[in-house]
C-alpha cells in the first residue's frame, strides 16, 4: 500500500527516541513537512544529523504554558503523532504522589494540551486532520508494577473517543494505536528482566513481541486517507494478547 504525505505538515511529539523517532522518520520519508518535539536536544540533534529536513522542537511537554506557544509557533499541522510518555516501575502500596503528577502531565495532560492547539488549527482551516494517541495494552489489561501508567492508558482511552465525538463534525479523525511491549530504551526499564516479560509473552499467540516498525506502519495507515472512515478506534499492535 503506498502512502504519501506530501504537502502535509506533521508534529510528533517524544520524537527523540524510540517509537516517535521511528514515526518522525517514516513521515518525513513519506513527503510530510514533520516537525519532532522533545525535550532532549541532544536526542533533536541526532535526529536531525540523520534527517536534516525535519524541524526540532525542544520543549518539556510537562511545562504546560511553554509547550503551548512552541506549538502555536509552528502554524498549520495536518497530522498529529501524541506519542510522548513516561513510566515509573512502582507497587501500588509504593506509589507517591509526585509520581501520579508526573505520569498524567505527560501521558494525558499534554495530550490535551499539544492537541487542542493543533485542533483549532484544523478547525479554522476547515479541511479536518488526522490525530494519532499512542496508548498501550494497559489501557485495556492490567500490567503489573506500573498502576499508574496503566491508568493514564486507560485514561488516554476515554479522552480519544471524547475526542472523537468532538471533533469528528469537524473532519478530524481520532484514533489510538495501542503496542504490546516494543523493546526501546523507556521499556526496557520495565521489560529487560526475562522474569518480567516471560508470562507476558507467554500468553501471546505469535509468541514475539512488537519491533518499532510493526507500530509506525499503523501509525501511517491511520493517519493517511486510506483510512479516512476509521476514527475513534484502538488499534491493538500486539501479536493477539488482548483478544485471548
Amino acid at each position: 500500500m503506498d502512502i504519501r504525505f506530501d504537502g502535509k505538515r506533521a508534529l510528533v511529539t517524544g520524537a527523540g527516541k524510540g517509537i516517535g523517532y521511528g514515526i518522525a522518520k517514516a513521515l518525513a520519508a513519506g513527503g510530510a513537512e514533520t516537525f519532532a518535539l522533545s525535550r532532549t536536544q541532544a536526542d533533536l540533534d541526532r535526529l536531525k544529523a540523520e534527517n536534516p529536513d525535519i524541524h526540532t522542537v525542544c520543549v518539556d511537554l510537562a511545562d504546560w504554558a511553554a509547550t503551548k506557544k512552541a506549538v502555536e509557533k509552528l502554524g498549520s499541522i495536518h497530522l498529529l503523532v501524541n506519542n510522548a510518555a513516561v513510566v515509573n516501575v512502582t507497587r501500588f502500596l509504593e506509589i507517591e504522589e509526585a509520581e501520579i503528577k508526573n505520569i498524567f502531565e505527560i501521558n494525558v495532560h499534554a495530550v490535551v494540551n499539544v492537541s487542542q492547539v493543533v485542533s483549532k488549527g484544523m478547525i479554522a482551516r476547515g479541511k479536518g486532520g488526522s490525530i494519532v494517541n499512542i496508548s498501550s495494552i494497559a489501557g485495556r489489561i492490567a500490567i503489573g508494577n506500573v498502576p499508574v501508567y496503566t491508568a493514564s492508558k486507560g485514561a488516554l482511552e476515554m479522552l480519544t473517543k471524547a475526542m472523537t465525538e468532538e471533533l469528528g463534525p469537524h473532519q478530524i479523525r481520532v484514533n489510538n494505536v495501542n503496542p504490546t511491549i516494543v523493546m526501546t530504551e523507556m521499556a526496557k526499564i520495565v521489560w529487560s528482566d526475562p522474569a518480567k516479560s516471560g508470562p507476558l509473552l507467554k500468553r501471546t499467540p505469535q509468541g514475539k513481541f512488537a519491533e518499532v516498525k510493526d507500530v509506525v506502519h499503523a501509525v501511517m495507515f491511520l493517519l493517511s486517507d486510506k483510512s479516512v472512515m476509521i476514527n475513534g478506534v484502538s488499534l491493538y499492535v500486539d501479536g493477539g494478547v488482548t483478544a485471548v
